[in-house]
């Protein structure tokens, strides 16, 4: 079993594993395709089927066992499971812990805690997964760290406004990339809209209210929810 071990999916894959650089030892494309493959699923029991579909999906075999056979030489295999320690680190599971770590903080009204942890995962799921490939599975993991994304940018903004002050600005442009991200969701507003109004700008406030309620009844025949109505009352008060 190994004894450390650091694996970076996003951005440049890195297998750092006691202290070796080993990602150049991986045999070729095929080689990261797999491995990232039993990293990602490192917790579940695959079949050789899923292999074949994560590898080949269009339904050939196109040489799985020496494919194995050349990964055992760079990192054990148990059967088709990759034999990483318990408490090897791997960045996407680094930043799914770490949004909820800040969205568990922001529940308890311990921003200062929420604010490092939201960019931590804003700053791993911000690169690019396996940005060269387009198997189904590759698309699946880039959805669910899309999805990572998104609440890790919302809990940095939630964490900057309840530590006001100097990290109000950034909550602000944090508010106005969310809703150029999302234009839709009506979260980045009410982040947006609270942001302003703590800064004192009131009149940039309403005019962001007057943004989502026409976007909604023009594009969606809708109008704003409850907790963006609640800022609104709030701020005509």
């Amino acid at each position: 079993m190994l004894g450390r071990a650091k694996i970076q999916l996003c951005g440049r894959l890195v297998v750092l594993i006691d202290g070796q650089r080993l990602e150049d030892r991986l045999p070729g494309r095929q080689g990261r395709r797999l491995f990232a493959f039993l990293v990602v699923n490192r917790h579940r029991t695959l079949t050789r089927a899923q292999l074949l579909d994560a590898l080949w999906p269009e339904g050939q075999d196109g040489g799985l066992a020496p494919l194995l056979s050349k990964l055992r030489r760079v990192t054990p295999l148990e059967e088709y499971r990759i034999a990483l320690p318990a408490g090897a680190w791997v960045d996407i599971e680094a930043a799914a812990e770490a949004v909820h770590r800040a969205e568990s903080a922001i529940a308890q009204g311990k921003f200062h805690d929420a604010w490092g942890p939201s960019q931590v995962a804003m700053f791993v799921t911000g690169r690019p997964f396996l940005p060269t490939e387009d198997m189904p599975w590759v698309a699946e993991v880039r959805r669910t760290l899309d999805d990572l994304n998104l609440r890790a940018s919302e809990a940095y903004a939630r964490a900057g406004l309840g530590i006001g002050s100097t990290e109000l600005p950034a909550a602000v442009r944090m508010g106005r990339a969310l809703i150029a991200r999302e234009p839709y969701r009506e979260t980045g507003y009410c982040l947006l809209i609270e942001a302003l109004a703590r800064e004192g700008n009131k009149a940039e406030a309403l005019r962001i209210y007057e943004k989502l309620r026409r976007r909604l009844r023009n594009d969606l025949g809708v109008a704003p929810g409850v907790h963006a109505q609640e800022l609104h009352r709030q701020l005509l008060r």
